[in-house]
């Protein structure tokens, strides 16, 4: 019997998925963020999301 194949189960899997409706504008600026970091549309939203908490706990 040959090994598994395939890429190694994840300890924190991303399963979760969430459809947002954006303005032109608004894909723009996300687009833009994204670039100017370097970094994916999602790891920008989720940092975002940490900036926002982050404000709530003050």
């Amino acid at each position: 019997m040959s090994p598994r194949t395939g890429r190694p189960k994840s300890d924190n899997p991303k399963s979760d998925r969430l459809e947002i409706r954006m303005t032109k504008e608004e894909s723009e600026r996300l687009i833009k963020c994204a670039k100017e970091l370097g970094m994916s549309r999602t790891d920008v939203l989720i940092k975002g999301l940490s900036l926002v908490e982050s404000e709530l706990k003050k």
